[in-house]
């Protein structure tokens, strides 16, 4: 899974929104971008401690530093790679997901994702992209972790911070020339998976394990593309049938 992810404003990010009963929004809304790079501030969806969801803006990085200044204290993403979340390091317990993985998961809802595999060949490595999309009344959500962040502001006014993470598997089989590495987490509001996973209640990963095998849970239309700024297709799309 690489660093990046389609949410615009659809029918099925927001039915998605709508089935999850939020109960508290972004103050400055939702975040829609065609392209949003790892690092941006994405939203997502997560259950609190009372059992009601709700959506905030995160920076896409679960691991952040505490920087000093004039206004008060920043938080940035920290130097070490931690976009995504490898489901083998989830039970790992110094490992940057491990309390996350069983206290505070998140779903990210998504159009969709790109993918970038590296080729080698006589004149050296070339990157193919492929953009990966769901119908647009589709309800497509990513599996993700989140962490919450205690600042405080040059007024002395005490603030938090929210980052999050992508959980991703081994390969799928139905990706493989795509991308070789990795697949996102997947869930569905249609087999219980995505309330499974939002559920503050499960704290068990036995209970989540059975979630961690790659699934296409929906079907995805592959386009591949000269680069992910500019979405230019550079060949036939094609369609990965839903597992």
């Amino acid at each position: 899974m690489c660093g990046r992810l389609n949410i615009t404003d659809s029918m099925g990010v927001r039915a998605l929104c709508d089935q999850l009963d939020i109960s508290l929004w972004p103050e400055d809304g939702m975040r829609f971008s065609r392209f949003i790079k790892a690092t941006d501030r994405v939203s997502i969806i997560f259950e609190d401690t009372s059992g009601q969801r709700i959506m905030k803006n995160a920076i896409w990085w679960l691991l952040l530093d505490k920087q000093h200044t004039e206004q008060g204290v920043r938080f940035v993403p920290s130097r070490y790679t931690s976009f995504n979340t490898r489901y083998d390091k989830l039970n790992t317990p110094r490992s940057a997901g491990y309390h996350s993985y069983r206290q505070q998961r998140c779903v990210i809802p998504a159009c969709g994702f790109g993918e970038t595999q590296i080729v080698s060949g006589l004149a050296g490595n070339k990157k193919h992209y492929h953009d990966m999309q769901v119908a647009e009344d589709s309800q497509l959500a990513l599996g993700g972790l989140y962490r919450i962040w205690q600042g405080v502001d040059a007024t002395g006014q005490a603030f938090t911070e929210h980052s999050c993470s992508v959980v991703t598997l081994a390969p799928h089989s139905k990706l493989k020339n795509i991308h070789t590495k990795a697949s996102p987490l997947m869930l569905s509001t249609d087999d219980n998976s995505l309330q499974q996973w939002l559920d503050h209640n499960i704290t068990e990963p036995d209970q989540l394990e059975h979630l961690l095998s790659p699934r296409l849970r929906h079907s995805l239309l592959a386009q591949p593309i000269d680069k992910p700024s500019s979405y230019t297709p550079v060949g036939p799309a094609f369609c990965l049938k839903a597992d």
